[in-house]
């Protein structure tokens, strides 16, 4: 099995010849290629349905290791196959990083998920809350987090402390959203 350093190369790869094509060639063989790709992404992704039905309850330890791969993981998310609910999902995240927090005196309060909008609001409690280095705090060790668990959420906002004369504003990136398969799915 490759290693999931090339397959991220794959999938970036893969991009740039949709790129590439786009620009080069003409629309309707564009199309043809979009289609192309989009039934190889159905044709894989029943496979991976069918894996998941024959895996089921039958072997739960098996099913906790496809989870666990970060590859098969995000191809579950990406078919609708995973397990687990996003909520669940980024709950898991932020308690992976409540400990790094807790070295801080702070902590993360998950307030609200919009799954349909991949969006998700946060509350910084404790000596985060206000903190000069909050927003390194967030953006390194709990955006990092809730993306790896949960590749659907494309938006992370953070609800602004209470004294805004001590605030300090947080700024959160936002991930691309595709109208076709992503490359960090390959990947």
């Amino acid at each position: 099995m490759a290693p999931p350093q090339n397959l991220r190369a794959t999938g970036d790869r893969i991009e740039r010849l949709l790129d590439e094509l786009r620009v080069a060639a003409d629309p309707r063989s564009y199309q043809i290629a979009e289609e192309l790709l989009r039934a190889v992404t159905d044709l894989y992704g029943g496979g991976l349905a069918r894996v998941v039905d024959l895996v089921g309850d039958g072997a739960p330890e098996v099913m906790a290791r496809l989870v666990d791969d970060e590859l098969v993981a995000s191809l579950l998310i990406v078919h609708g196959l995973h397990p687990e609910h996003v909520t669940a999902r980024v709950e898991r995240a932020l308690e992976g990083v409540r400990p790094f927090l807790a070295q801080h005196d702070g902590d993360v309060e998950l307030l609200d998920i919009d799954a349909d909008a991949g969006a998700v609001l946060l509350r910084l409690l404790g000596s985060c809350d206000g903190c000069p280095s909050s927003p390194v705090t967030l953006q390194h060790a709990v955006e990092q987090a809730i993306f790896e668990a949960a590749p659907e959420i494309t938006t992370i906002d953070v609800e602004e402390p209470r004294t805004p004369s001590t605030s300090v504003p947080v700024a959160f990136g936002r991930k691309p959203v595709y109208e076709s398969c992503p490359s960090e799915v390959l990947s």
